[in-house]
Formats: structure tokens, C-alpha cells, sequence
């Protein structure tokens, strides 16, 4: 018999439980297992006012943004609304049934003040880090590191040359992305710090300046590579450890190689500063590879399971410097004929010292075709930390370095996990801090998601390796 539904008087009085509708097995229960945010209000008590109206509770909006980055909910307004409507979203933030959800303006408020201010997203992350090291998620043996390009805010038509003058508008009719380039503009030109300022850079760091400026979001860095069409973006970096995948540590970046290289030391210095964690091998891609952060490693007792940044070899059809065999006793590099190439002990850029062959050996040596055709002697450049660079390339013929280069794909995975199911392909957040805010939250995101996966589960097993 087709049964109907009842239509008569609503009931007066229910009975509901909010508990009791949200499944045993939904993620959000799960996270808020592992999730502790009871520090908040004494960590961001100082950068509140002690008088005035009450603010949002600080606790609801991290919970209501963890919310938003672990099911991919971009935008804040639209998070306002599923919180509004869930049922299980509103039980992960201590709401009620009859609670009124904050306007989605207050988080734009808050991250841009006392959030920024008290560092929360950060606390956040690094509590959530230390909630996997106590499930036994973190090996701290080794590490990867590794960077990804995230699009920016912003299109490709209001933009100019970065070696043209730009008119910026006055401070306060400027956007607060601007605000902030023109801040890191200021404390670059009076040596209070400041990029690199090498191409792919913004331009802000006093060296070559940008090939393309965004005038919406300045610090954004212009992309252009053979076979993609150019475009504005910031960097994602992720240290993670290889045992399971946990990230470590996260910090958005502006979108060039010398950052990313300078990130990997504030990174490792971090992560053994706040866990105590220093892992005794570090593998990354060549990009990592420079002779200083090889030698930094190396002086920290760190292996550098990185392939060696080498640009030595010729294409014209002469020697490359590889056809030079460097004698350590002597300190001197012997050439394919037979002669000695010595150097005065200059160092020239801060890193490179040059051995030269005498002119009169270039003259009468029958190879000076094959080595150096149109100059009158040849020379040959060694890297300061050249000794380094030997014994890194000795640790690439070993079964831990091929192990190192297997784990470095966890930290791949973690960034097309981040981009395809956190769906943070494209920034939403402009300028240098909103970028470092969201890559925080997804990695933040990311760790709560599989450290509520092993709750109540035996941790993985960490391969370790002994040749």
C-alpha cells in the first residue's frame, strides 16, 4: 500500500540532538578526534581588545576555515552558506541548531589583523604537525622538499613591463596587495630586506627587474616557459617527511628559483627549532642542487639526496670543463694536452675562483682548436664549494640516494592532492601574505585529512635503508 506523508500542525516542542545526526564514520568526526583547538583563545587573547562589543569567536572561524579547505570550499561566503545548511559542518563548529553563522566579512577582518598579528595560521599548522609526530606519523629520518606553481588572482591584461616606471596610487586608494608590494618596495631600498630580485622575481629586490608587473597584485611573479602560456603566480613549498607524507613544513613564495633554494634553509632550520627534527638525508629535484645549499646541508650533517645543479657542458664542440681533471694536492687543473691551469686564489661573485692556462701552453698545444678557438688561453671556472659537489655526486651512485629519489614522489602526490581534490589550482587570496595564508591551510588541511585516516590505526612503517 503507497503510504503518505502526514500534513497537519507542526509539533510545538522536539526533541533533537545535533550529535545524533551526524554519522560515526563522517570525516568531521574523525578530524575533531585528532583536532585540538582549545589554545586559541589564550595564544590570540593579547591581540584583543579587553573592552568594546565582542568579536566572532576566533576558535568558530579556524574551525569554520579548516571546514572550508578540507572539503574545498573556495569561497568564504559560500562556506558561510554550506555551514549554515550542514548539519555536520555546524557540529565540528560547536554551533547549535539555532546559531546564527558569522558574515563572511569577518574572516577577510581577522586574517588581515590579528590573525596576521598573533601568526595564527601558523600555530594552527604547527599543531596539527605535532598532533602526527605524537601518532608516530613523522620518522624525521628524511625528508623531501619540493615547490609548485600556484596561478594568482589576477588576469594577464592589466599588467606592464617591469623595467617601466609605474604611477601606484596614493596609499590609502591603493588595494591592500599593492599596499604590500609597495611596503617590501620601501624596506628593500633601505636594506631592511627584500627578494633576490632575479628574473621570475617581482622586481622589489633591488637586482634585475621583473620582466612583467601585475598592477592588481604586484608581487606575483610572471611565468613564462616553452609550451605554456605565460601567466601570473607564487610558489607552494612543502618539506615533508618521507615516512608517511606529512608535511613539515609550507610556505607560499614568490615564483623563482632563488626563493625556492633560500625557503629549503629557513624550512630545515624551522622544522628542527619548533619539533626538534633534523633528518639525516634530504632529497629534492635539481633545481636545489647550487653548490651553497649542497655545502649547507653538508655542514649541518645533512646527505643531500639531490642531483648537482651543473652547467659546465659545452654544445660549440670544445671541451667541457668535465674533459679538465682538478688535482686536490696541487690545486691545479690539468687539460686534455698535458698543461697545468693555476689561479691566483680570487674569488669573483662571491662563489667562483678561475684557473687559467699560460698563453704560450695554448699556443703551441696541437688541442687549442678543440678548446679554446677564439680565445688566446684557456680558462676554466671551479665553484668555491666544488669539493662538496664531488662528494654529493658520489652519494647519487648509492641505494639510498636511488631509495630518496622513490619517497621524493610523496611530496609530488601532496601537490596534485592539493590542486585536483583541495581544488587550490588558483589562488584566491592576493599578495605575498595571501598566498602564504592558503598554502598554511591546505597543508594544514592535508595533514588533518590523513592523520584522521590513521587515528586509531598503526602508523606506517618507514623503509629505512642501510647500504
Amino acid at each position: 500500500m503507497m503510504g503518505r506523508r502526514e500534513q497537519g500542525q507542526g509539533r510545538f516542542f522536539y526533541d533533537f540532538h545535533l550529535d545524533a545526526v551526524v554519522p560515526p564514520d563522517h570525516l568531521v568526526r574523525r578530524i575533531d578526534t585528532v583536532l585540538d583547538t582549545s589554545w586559541v583563545h589564550r595564544e590570540l587573547t593579547p591581540f584583543y581588545s579587553h573592552t568594546g562589543r565582542p568579536s566572532v569567536d576566533p576558535e568558530l572561524m579556524i574551525r569554520m576555515l579548516i571546514v572550508g579547505y578540507v572539503f574545498a570550499i573556495r569561497s568564504e561566503r559560500r562556506l558561510c552558506e554550506e555551514v549554515q545548511v550542514n548539519l555536520a559542518y555546524r557540529w565540528f563548529c560547536g554551533l547549535g541548531i539555532e546559531d546564527r553563522i558569522p558574515n563572511h566579512s569577518v574572516f577577510s577582518r581577522a586574517r588581515h589583523e590579528r590573525f596576521r598579528e598573533a601568526d595564527a595560521f601558523r600555530l594552527v599548522f604547527e599543531r596539527v604537525v605535532g598532533a602526527c609526530i605524537g601518532a608516530g606519523l613523522v620518522g624525521g629520518e628524511a625528508f623531501s622538499i619540493d615547490a609548485s606553481l600556484i596561478r594568482a588572482d589576477v588576469d594577464k591584461v592589466k599588467r606592464v613591463p617591469g623595467d617601466e616606471p609605474i604611477d601606484w596610487p596614493a596609499s590609502e586608494e591603493a588595494s591592500r596587495a599593492v599596499r604590500e608590494y609597495l611596503a617590501a618596495l620601501d624596506a628593500a631600498h633601505s636594506g631592511a630586506g627584500g627578494g633576490d630580485g632575479d628574473d621570475g622575481g617581482s622586481g622589489h629586490g633591488g637586482g634585475k627587474p621583473a620582466k612583467q608587473v601585475s598592477l592588481t597584485d604586484p608581487q606575483a611573479a610572471w611565468v613564462a616557459r616553452k609550451g605554456v602560456d605565460p601567466f601570473f603566480a607564487y610558489d607552494a613549498n612543502y618539506l615533508i617527511d618521507n615516512k608517511a607524507g606529512i608535511i613539515v613544513d609550507a610556505e607560499g613564495t614568490r615564483a623563482n628559483r632563488s626563493d625556492e633554494i633560500a625557503v629549503t634553509q629557513t624550512m630545515v632550520e624551522r622544522v628542527e627549532r619548533c619539533f626538534d627534527l633534523k633528518p639525516d638525508r634530504l632529497a629534492a629535484d635539481t633545481v636545489y642542487g647550487a653548490a651553497r645549499t649542497l655545502n649547507w646541508l653538508m655542514e649541518r650533517g645533512i646527505e643531500p639526496h639531490i642531483p648537482v645543479w651543473d652547467k659546465s657542458s659545452r654544445t660549440d664542440g670544445t671541451f667541457s670543463r668535465a674533459g679538465f681533471t682538478y688535482d686536490t694536492r696541487t690545486d691545479l687543473y690539468i687539460c686534455p694536452g698535458g698543461n697545468a691551469l693555476r689561479t691566483t686564489g680570487t674569488v669573483h661573485d662571491g662563489r667562483t675562483r678561475l684557473y687559467r692556462a699560460r698563453k704560450a701552453d695554448c699556443d703551441r698545444c696541437a688541442l687549442k682548436p678543440q678548446c679554446c678557438p677564439n680565445a688566446p688561453s684557456r680558462k676554466v671556472p671551479r665553484d668555491i664549494h666544488e669539493a662538496t659537489r664531488d662528494e654529493v655526486r658520489a652519494l647519487a651512485n648509492t641505494a639510498a640516494f636511488e631509495q630518496s629519489r622513490n619517497e621524493r614522489k610523496k611530496v609530488e602526490m601532496a601537490f596534485a592532492h592539493m590542486k585536483r581534490i583541495l581544488r587550490l589550482d588558483r589562488l584566491r587570496l592576493r599578495g605575498l601574505t595571501g598566498a602564504k595564508f592558503e598554502v598554511l591551510l591546505a597543508a594544514t588541511a592535508q595533514n588533518l585529512r590523513k592523520l584522521a585516516r590513521y587515528a586509531g590505526r598503526a602508523p606506517p612503517t618507514a623503509v629505512l635503508c642501510t647500504a
